[in-house]
């Protein structure tokens, strides 16, 4: 298996090495400045600073089970970052000026589109080939668990993945006839008990292990490991519910201890500098465009009723934190207090212009100030007033986990439905629920989709007065 994995790997460094130096030959042919050696030297540089690169853009890890649009992210960070870095050795060495500008421009926007042609290509034919069921692995899932049940599901639906399932083993005093059970039961062999199980370890008959024991289960758990540590078989443990449902958990070290960090920020230091980036770069544009109509409101607000033209309301950020957040007044007050009451439908407390605001939140618009700030981003968990934040983590189980990220101004459960007043517990748990889910399957796609998503559906949603 490690042989695998390191063919592969070793596979698409060759290609990118190729790529990078083919890109670079193609544009140098159209350069008027035939500085050779200088190319040579420059395409063999720029390889190891790609190959730097990906130690922390992480592209030559296995992306069989991932997105390909994260991977097109990573390979065009690990391309701009290893560019410019040659740029920059070739400006203090004031070695840039025997090299075209021409070629320098195309090589920099050639490159990363033939990387991604390629890995696109070679991403295609692994797949294929598991699919006819080369390179593939035979696995075994040890557990009449839900957990195992999904798990089997889900690679039996994604044969690309290079996994098939031989079946299960349970302990021999299970007698489980619930729902799961018969389902295992009826759809994948059981291929026997414990003691069937550490002897196909030992022969070698299965290329991994997977233990879908319920975690309150340590002692079978620990002597199952026990036995299997006996063998030469891979073995891996699927998390269950309370690792696995919430959030992304995922494995640190610290001080060579290794960690299971379950409930944790889902953003890596890479994931989390391009989310800034997006807010920086998409909140400073949209500020500029809707200036004029935030004038338009403000006007429209002072005209028509006393108070205010700016709502600030305290609310829930990053980890917690109080913070401030911007909306234009639509009401004759401007409660924030220990008691907030949650707007309804022809509430009276809005005024006429409010009722518009409200109905096409435009009076969400000033929040693009806390975006360029930092305690809030275009996209994510809505925030509640601070009292319905204190109601309702005491009554949802997992509640607060929506603020392991900043609150944004719009969300996936907002253009899922999940907007406006919720009157009861389950409108609350649903929106929750498309938190954690966004909170666990982010990228800048899904980022995108949301903010078109708003554009298009937010100015009529009948959720929203």
């Amino acid at each position: 298996m490690q042989d695998r994995q390191i063919s592969s790997e070793l596979i698409y460094r060759s290609v990118d090495s190729a790529v990078i130096l083919f890109s670079l030959f193609i544009t140098f042919l159209y350069t008027d400045i035939y500085y050779v050696e200088g190319y040579i030297i420059a395409g063999l540089a720029s390889i190891i600073l790609f190959s730097l690169a990906a130690r922390f853009t992480d592209i030559y890890s296995s992306w069989t089970a991932r997105p390909f649009r994260e991977e097109v992210l990573h390979v065009i960070s690990a391309w701009v970052a290893a560019f410019f870095i040659l740029i920059f050795f070739g400006f203090i060495t004031k070695t840039s000026q025997h090299f075209s500008r021409v070629t320098l421009t195309s090589w920099l926007f050639l490159t990363p589109v033939l990387l991604l042609i390629t890995r696109y290509a070679l991403r295609r034919i692994f797949s294929y080939l598991k699919i006819l069921g080369l390179n593939n692995k035979t696995i075994v899932i040890s557990g009449m668990t839900e957990n195992g049940l999904r798990f089997a599901q889900e690679l039996e639906a994604n044969p690309d993945y290079g996994y098939q399932v031989a079946g299960f083993y349970c302990d021999k005093n299970n007698t489980l006839n619930n729902s799961t059970a018969e389902k295992i039961r009826r759809h994948y062999p059981i291929l026997g008990d414990y003691d069937d199980l550490t002897d196909a370890a030992r022969s070698g008959k299965w290329d991994q292990i997977y233990l879908a024991l319920p975690i309150e289960s340590k002692k079978r758990i620990a002597n199952l490991l026990d036995r299997l540590a006996d063998t030469a078989t891979p073995v891996r443990i699927l998390p269950d519910y309370f690792t696995s449902n919430l959030l992304k958990s995922k494995y640190l070290e610290i001080v060579n201890t290794p960690i299971l960090a379950v409930y944790d920020s889902p953003f890596s230091a890479n994931n989390a500098f391009i989310k800034r980036a997006e807010d920086i770069i998409f909140g400073s544009i949209i500020l500029v465009l809707i200036s004029p109509i935030m004038l338009l409101i403000a006007i429209a607000i002072k005209l028509t009723s006393e108070g205010p033209v700016f709502f600030k309301q305290h609310r829930y950020g990053l980890k917690g934190e109080p913070i401030k957040v911007w909306k234009f007044r639509t009401m004759t007050v401007c409660e924030n207090d220990d008691t907030v009451k949650q707007a309804t439908r022809n509430d009276a407390r809005i005024t006429r212009v409010g009722a518009f605001l409200r109905k096409t939140s435009l009076d969400e618009l000033p929040q693009f100030f806390n975006v360029l700030t930092g305690n809030m981003s275009i996209v994510g968990p809505r925030p509640h007033a601070v009292v319905h934040n204190e109601e309702y983590r005491a009554l949802i189980p997992g509640y607060m986990l929506r603020h392991l990220i900043k609150p944004g101004i719009t969300g996936w459960a907002q253009i899922n439905g999940w907007r406006g007043e919720t009157d009861n517990l389950y409108k609350m748990r649903r929106r929750l629920e498309f938190d954690l889910e966004y909170m666990r399957e982010w990228s800048l796609w899904l980022d995108i989709k949301i903010i078109l998503f708003t554009i298009l559906r937010g100015f009529t949603d009948k959720n929203a007065y």
